[in-house]
């Protein structure tokens, strides 16, 4: 669990309900848009992920700001947010990452 007192356990969560609300677009709302007429379903779940994946770019980069990560680690992130299942592989290195700043606070 992230320790949301950390700048890096606030990212990782914002990464884990980025990552699911993609994979709720991806996996269950578009179907729904195509296969059973259902519009609304990507309206509201693609606005949520929309707003999802902002906070988590702000995150990316307050948390580089603050020194917090490397600009490769924040790389890193930004490009895992745009592949399904992206944010959960990265959270295994900002989990490191979150150690080290409970170590240093």
């Amino acid at each position: 669990m992230p320790n949301l007192k950390t700048s890096v356990g606030r990212l990782r969560l914002l990464g884990t309900l980025e990552g699911i609300s993609f994979i709720l677009l991806m996996g269950i709302a578009m179907p729904l848009k195509y296969m059973f007429e259902m519009p609304l379903a990507v309206k509201y779940t693609g606005w949520l992920h929309g707003l999802l994946f902002i906070a988590f770019c702000m995150a990316i980069l307050t948390t580089l700001l603050a020194g917090k990560i490397s600009f490769g680690r924040a790389a890193l992130a930004f490009v895992a947010s745009l592949l399904p299942f992206g944010p959960f592989i990265l959270d295994r290195k900002l989990h490191e990452d979150e150690v080290r700043e409970e170590a240093a606070a």
